[in-house]
């Protein structure tokens, strides 16, 4: 037999101020045999309760996003979104935050460890669960309908063991563990003073949705850390390759290291202190965010249906392609060190880790089932880091020095012919056995990050990209990349995806296409400016590139023209853009490159070429957490009808069940 608690509190909402919660645990003495006691004064007349239409059960499944192991962060999410939209949602956290951003002060209180893989076994509000295939779920019910000062007398039977029940004013707030996977009956007989009994019956079946996220890094929320780096508000040197010229930019705050170029020996003993100032992720190695479509969609499913619980596996990771990412082994973004010590470079493929993770869900569940994948994966197959490096980087030295990065619309076209059609068939049949009907899996497309709103391209010119001298957006590579995005990239993913004309083997493959949020994001393109971005970004972000000191000497003691504090810039700040510049990517995320190949890492922390790396991979040209927010809200559109969901409320009530036949 298994082993409950009841938990009951009054109602606040409906029943005024909250009682002292009272925990009684079964079993429940049955009431005494009639006769037993004493004899009755008269005939003991028992009147059987009748079925009463005006009374309800109203019941939800508690901190239902699973993922989250305080339901103080759930409801904090719950607040926000109720009856708005994500991105709504989004604007209002960040503006409570001060534009901090929510996740930082949730990041530590997930079911995730320290390498970023969900936990097998996580303690949720005071209770070990099974992450993976839970054994029960919290719930929390309560009676709508009746009378003040009526007694409730409530039994749960789940089909095995004993029923049990509870008696108690009809105002309390029952809070049971149900059982996984079992339809549990629940039976209220109201009694009140002078009346006749009543009766109210549910049927109460938690749907738990297990829900696995896939895919690149607009998928993992590349550009937007959980945990933001904290900024010196003094300056940081670095070296241009080959010049022998230094300039400062703004560097880690509580940094004790040289801030100077001129020991690199020190600098590089001095790296363990540079990596434990960084930026913090839900998963280091892959850049992954809470922050990220993929989670904001899986939550927001949490949100507006209280009857079910989420399951969410995160696997998206920065850098992945189909083969190498998904179906393979790839490097890791950043290198993240376990307990041991032990800081592995490469990340094993999604494809893989969730065939683990659903081998182990159905030791304890056999029958666990993947409910929906959500997926964005493909730009790095034409590599689009490489045309972003050709648009940006705009100094000679620096282009022949980086000329490996760099790439062409006609490269990513030969890749996206040849290449693509034939990775995403590899997909399709790994994918297959695990999600059986592939309209399950969710593909959100990508947003264009370079449209202004009448749908021409941004300009070139250094505004939002002079972190480093060597930037400098060319207007003419802007504009063939943009116009390759829209006019080839995105409808020939398209068709691959939703198997147009020949691209499938067989038609019924096709997975569900999401790009209802392109139109938006053409409004809020990378160079997207407005009277109410953040007064920082106003004033210290200057549209003709000259942001920075340029005089060493002062870039020493204050690397702004502005005379600002860097430490005022708000990271999560709502903002006309959806896309981040080099500049964000380098006061958000300062992602030092020490995850890639020997000959991408520079030489020291002082090294120059790593602010160009750090932009090209660090999260420029990446949405932020509006443009995730928004892509949410299409995914979660897509999500709903492939789970048969409606779009819930916060609170959602059980209709009595017909009348027993007699």
């Amino acid at each position: 037999m298994h082993w409950f608690t009841f938990v009951f509190c009054a109602f606040a909402a409906s029943f005024g101020p909250a009682a002292a919660q009272t925990q009684i645990q079964p079993p429940i003495s049955p009431l005494p045999p009639p006769g037993a006691g004493g004899a009755p004064s008269g005939p003991l007349q028992i009147l059987p309760p009748t079925i009463s239409p005006d009374l309800r059960i109203v019941w939800e499944v508690k901190n239902r996003f699973r993922l989250f192991r305080r339901e103080a962060d759930f409801l904090k999410h719950v607040a926000a979104q109720s009856i708005k939209s994500v991105l709504a949602a989004e604007q209002i956290m960040a503006t409570e935050t001060d534009g901090r951003g929510w996740a930082r002060a949730m990041l530590g209180n997930l079911c995730i460890d320290q390498m970023g893989g969900v936990m097998t076994t996580c303690e949720r509000d005071g209770a070990r669960e099974n992450y993976l295939a839970p054994a029960d779920h919290r719930v929390e019910m309560r009676l709508v309908g009746a009378q003040p000062g009526a007694t409730c007398a409530w039994v749960f039977n789940e089909g095995e063991g004993a029923p049990r029940n509870y008696t108690g004013p009809c105002g309390e707030e029952i809070r049971i563990r149900l059982l996984y996977g079992k339809t549990t009956n629940v039976t209220v007989d109201v009694s009140v003073p002078n009346g006749a009994p009543l009766r109210t019956t549910a049927e109460i079946a938690v749907r738990d949705l297990l829900i696995a996220g896939l895919g690149d890094s607009i998928a993992a929320g590349e550009g937007n850390p959980d945990r933001p780096v904290a900024l010196s508000d003094e300056g940081f040197c670095f070296r241009r390759f080959g010049t022998g010229s230094e300039y400062y930019r703004p560097g880690r705050a509580t940094y004790t290291g040289d801030r100077s170029c001129e020991m690199s020996q020190q600098a590089t003993n001095q790296l363990p202190e540079w990596t434990r100032l960084g930026a913090r992720w839900m998963s280091q190695a892959c850049h992954r965010s809470l922050y990220g479509y993929q989670v904001r969609t899986a939550l927001a499913l949490a949100v507006e249906n209280p009857h079910i619980a989420v399951t969410f596996l995160p696997l998206a990771c920065t850098g992945a392609t189909i083969e190498t990412g998904v179906l393979g082994s790839q490097r890791a973004r950043e290198l993240n060190c376990a307990p041991d010590k032990n800081c592995p470079s490469t990340v094993p493929a999604q494809i893989a880790q969730l065939q683990g993770y659903l081998a182990a869900a159905r030791r304890a569940k056999p029958n666990r089932t993947l409910d929906l994948v959500l997926l964005t994966v493909g730009a790095n197959d034409i590599d689009f880091s490489g045309l972003v490096a050709g648009v940006i980087i705009d100094a000679t030295r620096e282009r022949v020095l980086f000329n490996s990065m760099i790439s062409s619309t006609d490269a990513a076209n030969t890749a996206l012919t040849r290449a693509l059609p034939a990775n995403f068939a590899k997909l399709r049949a790994a994918l297959k056995p695990m999600v059986g009907d592939l309209s399950h899996v969710v593909f959100v497309s990508y947003g264009n990050p370079a449209l202004r709103p009448d749908g021409s391209a941004c300009g070139g010119g250094q505004s939002g990209f002079d972190v480093h001298p060597a930037f400098k957006v060319d207007g003419e590579r802007m504009r063939r990349v943009a116009e390759f995005v829209g006019a080839r990239f995105l409808p020939v993913l398209k068709g691959i995806v939703t198997c147009a004309g020949n691209a499938c083997a067989n038609p019924t493959d096709r997975m569900t296409f999401v790009d209802a949020h392109q139109p938006a994001f053409a409004g809020h393109g990378v160079c997207a400016r407005s009277e109410q971005d953040p007064e920082f970004d106003r004033a210290c972000f200057l549209t003709d590139g000259k942001s920075f000191a340029a005089n060493p000497v002062q870039g020493a003691t204050e690397p702004l023209t502005c005379g600002a504090s860097s430490s005022e810039f708000r990271p999560y700040a709502p903002r006309a853009r959806w896309i981040r510049t080099a500049n964000d990517s380098y006061f958000v995320a300062m992602t030092y490159p020490e995850g890639l190949p020997l000959t991408q890492q520079p030489t020291d922390i002082h090294d120059a070429t790593w602010g160009i790396v750090s932009a090209v991979y660090g999260g420029a040209i990446h949405p932020t957490a509006e443009g995730h927010a928004a892509m949410a809200d299409a995914a979660l559109a897509a999500a709903r009808q492939v789970l048969n969901l409606g779009a819930g409320t916060a609170s959602v009530s059980s209709e009595p069940l017909p009348p027993p036949q007699q």
